[in-house]
């Protein structure tokens, strides 16, 4: 699976900065599109609440390695803690091949890969309206420490310059209203099929 992609679907890569809701817009945009989600896949350890194959294939390191050194991934990234993440590539081919929309909700690492073997790749980078709706989000999701949300509304300032400066967004997308985002996005991708 090493090359340039070419196949008939149309994929969609939605990046963000954490809390921007790019989870909630890529679920309501596959089932407004009837679009294939890809699940990405990682050997991070599962956590009691997910599900194997629904919210990540949970690899071992060694299979994900293997996987790797054989072009069975679409992209990836080591993160801190030696962990990779990733998107297996037999999923999002066979989806392509059979005409579909295939939508990745990947970081801006993982879309330039991607978009060097897809060049066709549709890019969509989600933001938030302004940094104050970006902390009330990050605080609404009661998932993180003070300390940690002034790290992630950091992060995710700096992130914005990378993906305006990245070359691989066709597209900006500010998610004031989840259905306007999900509407907007919608719209491009119809535009891009030429329906």
């Amino acid at each position: 699976m090493n090359g340039k992609l070419r196949l008939s679907g149309l994929l969609v890569i939605l990046s963000g900065p954490s809390g921007v809701g790019k989870t909630t817009v890529c679920q309501r945009l596959a089932h407004r599109l009837d679009a294939f989600l890809s699940v990405s896949a990682t050997t991070r350890s599962r956590r009691d609440n997910e599900v194997h194959g629904q919210d990540y294939y949970f690899l071992s390191k060694a299979d994900f390695e293997q996987r790797l050194s054989e072009g069975r991934m679409l992209e990836h990234a080591e993160v801190y803690g030696g962990n990779y993440y990733g998107t297996p590539a037999e999923p999002v081919v066979e989806a392509l091949a059979a005409g579909r929309v295939v939508i990745l909700e990947i970081e801006i690492e993982g879309t330039v890969q991607v978009k060097q073997r897809y060049p066709r790749a549709v890019g969509i980078y989600l933001t938030a309206p302004t940094s104050d709706e970006q902390v009330r989000r990050l605080v609404g999701r009661k998932k993180d420490s003070p300390e940690a949300i002034v790290e992630r509304l950091n992060k995710a300032m700096a992130e914005v310059q990378r993906a305006l400066h990245a070359g691989v967004y066709d597209y900006f997308v500010v998610n004031d209203d989840v259905e306007a985002a999900v509407d907007a996005i919608a719209k491009i991708v119809q535009e891009k099929q030429g329906i």
